[in-house]
């Protein structure tokens, strides 16, 4: 009975959904920002498929129906984003100025950063899509014939880092305006940003929503640029 519900794609869809809720309700309780939902139900999984050695293929039967739902709940950001058009209006300037040098800033770190360290050209490519909301930065792994797990894993790990650290920056840079905190958020840290900054407010959310697609934009139209120029 059980290894035939392994093989069904309920499997792959009740673990995810079991493991993501119980982590939340645990967060709820503990009210700790370090018990990240995200996180740890990646290392949970990870943990039952080896104990039990359920093959990784039984479990992406169903994870793959829930990576399908990426795109379009990435489109339901754009409600927030409706409610403060008035704002993006009477900002736009600074808006689109800080989300291009949020994305000059996160390409150019992963560069320097990864010859400095002597890290070879595949790992390199890999980590170029880590600002993205996964949906597009997948797509760009495609592009950049890069390793898609390796930039799956740095989205999350830069989106986890970014929703954790972005109040303690802020405080200590003491950045209060919403427009900024959100697309500060939304540009550096995605769609777990997004959720970050919706916590912090209406304004900061949508601003942070706006920050995902331009910025995702933004990036590919580099990341296409640099191939160009025969960078890559």
């Amino acid at each position: 009975m059980i290894e035939k519900l392994t093989d069904t794609h309920l499997f792959g869809i009740l673990l995810s959904v079991a493991c993501f809720y119980g982590f939340s309700y645990i967060r709820f309780r503990s009210r700790q920002s370090c018990v990240n939902p995200l996180l740890l139900s990646i290392v949970a999984i990870i943990i039952v498929l080896s104990l039990t050695a359920i093959p990784f293929d039984n479990y992406m039967k169903g994870g793959s129906v829930i990576h399908a739902f990426l795109g379009p709940v990435t489109v339901v950001l754009a409600l927030p984003l409706y409610r403060q058009r008035r704002l993006l209006i009477t900002h736009k300037y600074a808006i689109l100025g800080g989300i291009l040098a949020g994305v000059i800033s996160a390409l150019t770190s992963v560069i320097v950063l990864c010859r400095l360290f002597g890290l070879n050209e595949l790992l390199e490519r890999s980590l170029l899509p880590h600002s993205v909301t996964t949906p597009i930065g997948i797509g760009l792994s495609d592009l950049l014939g890069a390793t898609e797990g390796i930039t799956i894993l740095s989205i999350i790990i830069t989106g986890i880092t970014g929703a954790a650290l972005a109040p303690f920056l802020y405080r200590l840079m003491k950045i209060v305006h919403p427009v900024a905190r959100g697309i500060g958020l939304g540009t550096a840290a995605h769609a777990l940003g997004t959720t970050k900054a919706i916590e912090m407010g209406e304004t900061e959310g949508a601003m942070s929503s706006l920050a995902i697609g331009v910025a995702a934009l933004t990036t590919v139209g580099v990341v296409i640029l640099l191939q160009y120029m025969s960078w890559y």
